[in-house]
Order: structure tokens, then C-alpha cells, then sequence
């Protein structure tokens, strides 16, 4: 469906929502539509972007095909807010990769070959294939400058995309504000964005794999959300016993980094591969085109991650340390340089669409909510 009508055919199933209201109680996305009274483009931007895809109102529809009305509120939405990650990623050629999962692809390959390669090239077989104790020992399979070089150009790369689709975000949804917001809603939508609170699906639960509601979709969400977040605290206290407490790596299994990683690491493959499994039994219809590639992407790049970072942390005093190493190094490259064209940039513009929902919410005039 070409851009233009995926906004135009988004508009007109929210006009045919907004006039029936059956599941308006169910997520912030119908509170947001009865405030309306028809739908801009930057109105779908934002409420695309709001939708957390329970799939309870699709199920709840009495005019879902085949009916005349042909209302599939998660599946228009979807493909929606793929139109808006393409439409603010940067650069424009790699945006494509929302429409086309296999560049993403070819662009982790790509990456991961490369790193494999300069590691085979650059790194002695006596360094890369033997074993290595005591402080500092992952050091001399690879340079701490050369980990900390390429992972500081990785972030701020990530950040800078991340950044610009976020100003774009609010700049061309700010037609949906009459005032600026304060620190109860950046409040409520941190807490809404933590708590994951709207993959309750109006209650029950997310509507996955099937019509019958569960609970299990959040909680595979939740592992995967709360495990990335410790591992983020994982590398935050490395850091800190490095270079301010000047203690090398790799550290005993009962400190803070090693248990904070561990955790996250668990989290990490639990939770993907429970939303992996999750996802190839789901019913398709309510899925948007091109959505299912886009989370397989990046769900088992994520876990791939994770598992040879759980495999460093319990093979690090074997001769295989230092080829697990480099393989896991070269899964976290191309997890970065992946990320902005992939689904996890859903966590910043979902993110963003709840602080407008909490600003809008709280405007005169305007629901409160129920």
C-alpha cells in the first residue's frame, strides 16, 4: 500500500472507530481518538506510534473483514508506523530497510563478517586461541582502546539516529498539543513505558498467539526489556570498577557487574526466545506487512547477543574465551548498527507517544481518561 493511502486508509478506520467507541476503554490509542473528530496525518503518526499491538480491539470488532467495513485497526496501525520509522530514519537509503528486512540483514551480516575477519587479521592465533587469566585477561585478546573506540562510535552513531527521529517525532505530531506538559506527565509516561503497562490489552492480557488473551506476551516483553536495562547496569558498573576503582576484568561471579549481567543475559534469551515463539504461532491477519520480519530481525540479533555473552562470561577461563569473545563483540556491532533501522526504535517513539498521550490528557477540555 503506498505511503499516502496507508495514512489515508488509517484515518478513515479511526473515523469508523471513533464512531462506534465498543472498545474505547481498552488503550490509551481510543482514549486519544474520541478526543478527535477526524484524523490528520500527524494525528496516525502519533497514534500509530501509541498502539502497542494487544490486538483486543481486533478481536472485540464486529466490522473486521469480511464485513463491508473491513476494520483492522492493529494491522493498518502497524503498517502505519513502519511508514513513520521509515520516514524519519537517517540516512534515507538505510530507512528502506523498514520496508525490505533483507538490507538489515545483509547490513548485520556485513558487519559481523567484518569484524570476524579483522579479528582473524589482526589478532595472533597464540592471543585469540589461548588461555588467558586473571585481571586485565580480556585485554589481551583485544585492546581495551579498541573496544572502547568502537563502542563509543557505535553509540553516539545510535544516539544521533535515535535523536533526529525523536525531534521529528515531536515536530510533526505537535499539531496534537494546545500546551506543554511538566514533570507529572514525563512521569506517568516513564512509569506507563517501565511497567509496560498497555500490553495488558485492555486487561486480560495481549491477544497472543491467538483470541484468547494471556499475560505471557508482557511477561516475555518484560524479560527482555528489564534484561537489556541490566545489562546496560552490567556495563555501567564495569566501568566504574575499571577506571575509577581501577580493578580489571573479568570479575568474580559474585560481583555486581557479573550478577547484573548474568540476570540480564537470562532475561535477554528467556524473554526473546519466548516472543520469537510467541510470534510464529500468532495469528497473521492483525499483523501489519512487513511487522513479523522486522521483530524476527532484531529479536534474534538480540539473543544471539546474549548467548555469546552468557558463553564469554562461563567459558572465560578455557582456550575458547577468545574466539567467543570476538563473536560476541561482532553481534554487538551489528546489533548497533542495526538498531536504528530495526524494531527498537519503537522504544523511543513509543516512548515519546505516551508523553503526548500524558500532556494531551491533561489539556482542558480534554478526557482525563477512565
Amino acid at each position: 500500500m503506498p505511503e499516502l493511502d496507508v495514512f489515508q486508509e488509517a484515518g478513515r478506520q479511526l473515523v469508523v472507530c471513533n464512531a462506534c467507541r465498543y472498545c474505547e476503554g481498552y488503550c490509551p490509542v481510543f482514549r486519544a481518538i474520541e478526543t478527535r473528530r477526524d484524523f490528520k496525518q500527524n494525528d496516525v503518526f502519533y497514534l500509530s506510534n501509541l498502539c502497542h499491538d494487544c490486538r483486543a480491539c481486533f478481536y472485540a470488532c464486529m466490522y473486521t473483514p469480511p464485513h463491508e467495513f473491513a476494520i483492522n485497526i492493529p494491522k493498518i496501525l502497524a503498517e502505519a508506523r513502519i511508514e513513520t520509522y521509515r520516514r524519519w530514519s537517517w540516512p534515507g537509503f538505510l530507512g528502506t530497510a523498514f520496508k525490505d528486512r533483507r538490507i538489515t540483514v545483509y547490513l548485520a551480516v556485513a558487519v559481523t563478517a567484518l569484524v570476524l575477519a579483522l579479528a582473524l587479521a589482526l589478532i595472533s592465533p597464540s592471543s585469540l586461541f589461548g588461555i588467558h587469566l586473571g585481571a586485565g585477561a580480556f585485554y589481551e585478546v583485544v585492546p581495551y582502546a579498541a573496544m572502547v573506540i568502537g563502542g563509543l562510535i557505535l553509540s553516539f552513531y545510535v544516539v544521533a539516529v535515535w535523536l533526529r527521529g525523536g525531534a521529528r517525532f515531536w515536530s510533526e505530531t505537535r499539531s496534537v498539543m494546545e500546551q506543554p506538559g511538566g514533570f507529572k506527565a514525563l512521569a506517568a509516561a516513564a512509569g506507563d513505558a517501565l511497567g509496560l503497562r498497555y500490553l495488558k490489552g485492555g486487561g486480560p492480557g495481549c491477544f497472543y498467539p491467538d483470541e484468547r488473551p494471556s499475560s505471557v506476551r508482557r511477561i516475555f516483553h518484560s524479560l527482555t526489556f528489564w534484561g537489556l536495562l541490566f545489562d546496560f547496569v552490567s556495563t555501567t558498573l564495569a566501568f566504574i570498577y575499571q577506571d575509577f576503582w581501577h580493578r580489571l576484568p573479568p570479575y568474580g561471579v559474585t560481583s555486581a557487574p557479573v550478577i547484573f549481567g548474568a540476570l540480564g543475559g537470562v532475561g535477554l534469551i528467556v524473554g526473546t526466545g519466548g516472543l520469537i515463539w510467541f510470534k510464529m504461532r500468532s495469528d497473521p491477519e492483525p499483523a501489519g506487512a512487513g511487522a513479523p520480519g522486522m521483530d524476527y530481525v532484531f529479536l534474534v540479533a538480540l539473543s544471539l547477543t546474549a548467548l555469546t555473552g552468557m558463553l564469554t562470561l562461563v567459558l572465560r577461563a578455557t582456550a575458547a574465551m577468545g574466539s567467543i569473545l570476538v563473536l560476541h563483540l561482532a553481534f554487538i556491532a551489528a546489533l548497533f548498527l542495526t538498531a536504528p533501522y530495526g524494531k527498537f526504535v519503537h522504544a523511543v517513539y513509543r516512548t515519546l507517544a505516551l508523553i503526548r498521550y500524558e500532556i494531551e490528557q491533561g489539556q482542558p477540555g480534554k478526557h482525563a481518561g477512565h
